[in-house]
C-alpha cells in the first residue's frame, strides 16, 4: 500500500471533513455524558444532565442523516485504498458505524416514548406508555449499543494510523489535512 503516484494524499472535502470529527466529538461527549448522569444529585442538576444527552443525541441522530445524505449525494469521492479485503472492511465499518448510531438514537427516543421525562424542568416530555421494565430493556440495549460504537470507532482510529504510520499510504491525510 503506497502513497498515490503524485506524492499528495487525497483530502476529502471541508464539510466532509466537519462533519466527520464532530460526530467523532458528539459520540464522546454523549458516552461520557451518559456514563456520568448518576453522579449529579438527583433533582434538577439531574435532569438537567438528561436534558442535555436527550438533546444532543437528536442533534447527533439529525447530523449522521445530514452527514449520509452528504456522502451519498454531494460529498468529494475518493478511491479505494488498499488491496483485498482491506476497502471491503473499511466500507464495512462506515456503513456498521452509521446503522450503530442511528440504531442508538433510535433507541433513545423509544426510551421518551415508553416513560414520561422532564425536560430542562420545564415541561414533561409525553410518553405512550409508562412501562419501566421497557425502559430498563431499551436503556440496556441502547447502552450496550453506544459502548460498541466506541469500540468500533477505537477500531477505525487504530486503522487510520496503521494506514497512516504503517502502511504509510495517506489515509489519515484525508480527515487531517495538514498530514497530507
Amino acid at each position: 500500500m503506497t502513497m498515490p503516484a503524485n506524492g499528495a494524499a487525497a483530502q476529502y472535502d471541508s464539510r466532509t471533513i466537519w462533519f466527520h470529527w464532530l460526530t467523532a466529538l458528539l459520540v464522546a461527549g454523549q458516552w461520557i455524558g451518559a456514563k456520568t448522569i448518576d453522579m449529579w444529585p438527583k433533582g434538577a442538576l439531574q435532569v438537567d444532565a438528561i436534558s442535555l444527552h436527550i438533546t444532543f443525541g437528536i442533534l447527533l441522530g439529525g447530523l449522521v442523516a445530514i452527514r449520509i445524505w452528504w456522502r451519498t449525494t454531494s460529498g468529494r469521492r475518493l478511491p479505494e485504498v488498499g488491496d483485498g479485503i482491506v476497502p471491503l472492511l473499511a466500507k464495512t465499518m462506515h456503513w456498521g458505524l452509521y446503522l450503530l448510531l442511528l440504531t442508538v438514537v433510535a433507541l433513545g427516543l423509544t426510551m421518551l416514548s415508553v416513560r414520561p421525562l422532564s425536560y430542562f424542568n420545564y415541561f414533561m416530555l409525553p410518553a405512550l406508555t409508562n412501562n419501566r421494565v421497557l425502559f430498563r430493556s431499551v436503556h440496556s440495549l441502547h447502552d450496550l449499543l453506544a459502548t460498541t460504537i466506541l469500540v468500533a470507532a477505537g477500531l477505525h482510529a487504530l486503522m487510520a494510523l496503521v494506514h497512516q504510520y504503517v502502511w504509510r499510504n495517506g489515509v489519515l491525510a484525508r480527515m487531517i489535512p495538514r498530514l497530507g
